[in-house]
């Protein structure tokens, strides 16, 4: 079952309030969200936001995917940012031992 409610958001413009409706994320549980997934996709990739629910409490989001506005510019980060001389040195053994969980 999907559920979908408005909420009211209010701001005051030119001395009097303009009330904006904004719609509410719609809600699928686990296993609407299972049977028609294909549906919901859909509707994320149109913008809109689902929120899967379990026994009504909300335990995931489905939202677009953000698009980059452009490409990266290089060197964004130079001055900024200093990389060791010894940044690829082999790690001491008790750091190693940690990244790899043993004692």
């Amino acid at each position: 079952m999907l559920a979908r409610t408005a909420s009211s958001v209010g701001c005051v413009e030119a001395g009097g309030w303009v009330s904006l409706v904004r719609e509410a994320p719609v809600q699928v549980g686990v296993y609407a969200a299972k049977t028609h997934l294909s549906r919901l996709l859909d509707r994320a990739a149109r913008g809109e936001e689902v929120v899967i629910t379990r026994n009504g409490k909300p335990i995931a989001r489905l939202v677009p995917v953000q698009r980059r506005r452009g490409p990266r510019k290089l060197g964004a980060l130079r001055g900024k940012v200093r990389v060791a001389a010894d940044f690829d040195a082999p790690l001491p053994k008790e750091t190693l031992a940690l990244f790899e969980g043993v004692r």
